[in-house]
């Protein structure tokens, strides 16, 4: 493993993910057979979160305890982030402390300052920008139901947001073929999409950008929704949903992609907006399983970077 932080997946190898996914798969099974190895025993992670979260805060926190670690959680109001202390300066204290830190914050820019200036291993717990452990908890299960990454495609339907950021950089690096289908305005930046399809075009894959949702479905092996309105962005809630509905996982749509399809949605789901009750709840949903798959893939970034050795001095 190359890597000394998670801030995305564009920034990881192809190996480097492999390796994640493979780490998480093995640690998975032992859980699942009731084995559990005490890889972190003694090591402590310090949790920020700027947001709200379910699935981050307890998995984190059940990832470490099986691990034999210990996390400790920082609420919003302790740390206040760049406003009550500089962020170089919480990295670098938090550095003496603890053996890595999460954070889970608005500025994609913070995550890289507290990288650039601890001396411990760094993970996005989500930004603004990207959500790479998402990402890979959503690659382990594809994985999982066909046996492999390569040439599947997933149709990302809906707005170019973090999750989908993360979707491009990760899937497009193990050779899946990846459509995105956002309105107009709402789609991924620019850099992401012309660096997805350069990494695709080595690994035997493809990326593709389009406004039309059905179009984005056919033949697909996946279908991936999130919600139209992301944490921060509650202002341009009324004109979101005024634009996203053509968008909608609904039956009509899933019936334009293969008849195998899974559908997947990071949750919360806005049930009635983005995707109906009656896909989410139906068969080819695996959204619980994609869930259950962030601890599993947290535990594998956990092992994997807090095993090692300390990454630096800390001094940017």
């Amino acid at each position: 493993m190359n890597a000394k932080d998670l801030v995305t997946l564009g920034d990881l190898s192809a190996a480097d993910i492999w390796e994640m996914l493979n780490t998480a798969t093995s640690l998975k099974q032992e859980w699942k057979a009731g084995r559990a190895r005490p890889l972190l025993a003694g090591k402590i992670l310090g949790m920020i979160f700027q947001k709200p979260s379910l699935r981050t805060r307890v998995s984190f926190e059940v990832g470490m305890e099986q691990l034999g670690g210990h996390a400790i959680y920082l609420s919003p109001d302790e740390i206040q982030l760049g406003k009550r202390e500089s962020v170089p300066d919480v990295a670098r204290v938090l550095s003496r402390f603890v053996d890595g830190i999460m954070a889970r914050v608005f500025a994609h820019s913070d995550v890289e300052t507290l990288a650039q200036y601890a001396s411990v291993p760094v993970i996005n717990g989500l930004s603004d920008f990207s959500h790479p452990c998402q990402g890979l908890a959503d690659l382990l299960t594809i994985q999982e139901r066909y046996g492999s990454l390569r040439g599947v495609k997933l149709a990302y339907v809906g707005d170019g947001n973090n999750v989908a950021v993360s979707l491009l950089e990760g899937g497009s690096k193990m050779g899946m073929h990846i459509v995105v289908a956002s309105p107009p305005g709402y789609e991924c930046p620019a850099s992401v999409v012309a660096a997805a399809k350069a990494e695709a075009a080595r690994e035997g894959g493809s990326v593709t950008v389009t406004h039309d949702p059905r179009a984005a479905v056919s033949g697909a092996d996946v279908i991936y929704t999130d919600t139209w309105t992301s944490m921060g962005q509650e202002a341009e809630a009324q004109r979101r949903r005024e634009v996203f509905p053509p968008y909608q996982v609904n039956s009509e749509l899933l019936n334009l992609a293969k008849k195998d399809v899974i559908v997947m949605h990071c949750l919360p789901a806005h049930r009635g907006e983005e995707i109906t009750d009656e896909v989410i709840d139906g068969p080819h949903s695996v959204v619980f399983d994609q869930a259950e798959n962030r601890l599993h893939a947290q535990k594998a970034v956990l092992a994997l970077l807090l095993g090692g050795e300390k990454k630096g001095d800390g001094q940017g």
